[in-house]
């Protein structure tokens, strides 16, 4: 499990194809620091099981399913990602649960710069719009961030907004993004938690499909 505060801001230095996925290798000094075979660390809101190291980097392996839903897909040799390692039980709760199972990704619709912050435009994709609400929490890029904007539920191309202080522009790679990125999107747990459990949900008695009876 992850809170959502990066830690530092890593550099993929080599992908290589392992199967039909691939094995990516990371440089992030602190993040190896004390980090073992088998530890989780979160790369740009993917958690990555930690195959290899070395004094600063780390090799990761990345399956098909991860490079179709994940901006990982994209990356080379260069790309910054933001770096966390797996919370321990005794830390603090920083951000928010988060899980580096990243729902899908969005793309960056418009940047406004302010005097002290930004606010960001993200597009949404349609099945993750009822599980993202004004001030709710979402992980983008694996940053928690607190949403401070919603497109309307009938919206023809949904989208929310969240507002970045210097802190998280200077120390998350969400600084440099621009429109038309691509970014990881993890919605609440709790969100999709609930939306499972109302799936299951019996209509109630004395209803029929489209309408009462």
């Amino acid at each position: 499990m992850f809170t959502g505060i990066i830690e530092e801001i890593g550099a993929v230095t080599a992908v290589s194809p392992a199967g039909d996925g691939v094995r990516l290798t990371v440089r992030a000094p602190l993040a190896v620091s004390d980090a073992g075979h088998g530890d989780s660390i979160a790369v740009s809101g993917v958690c990555l099981t930690v195959i290899d190291r070395g004094d600063d980097w780390f090799t990761a392996d990345v399956m098909r399913q991860t490079l179709d839903v994940t901006t990982i897909g994209g990356v080379a040799p260069g790309t910054a990602v933001n770096i966390e390692r797996a919370t321990a039980a005794h830390g603090r709760l920083g951000g928010h649960i988060v899980q580096g199972h990243v729902d899908g990704a969005g793309r960056i619709l418009e940047v406004r710069p302010g005097a002290q912050w930004s606010v960001v435009r993200i597009s949404l994709p349609a099945d993750l719009a009822p599980l993202v609400v004004d001030k709710g929490s979402i992980a983008l890029d694996g940053v928690s961030l607190t949403v401070s904007a919603v497109s309307a539920a009938d919206a023809a191309e949904p989208w929310f907004e969240v507002s970045l202080i210097p802190e998280t522009l200077a120390a998350t790679t969400l600084g440099a993004r621009a429109p038309g990125d691509p970014v990881n999107l993890e919605t609440d747990i709790l969100a999709r938690h609930v939306q499972r459990l109302l799936a299951f949900t019996p209509a109630p008695a004395g209803t029929i499909e489209g309408g009462s009876r």
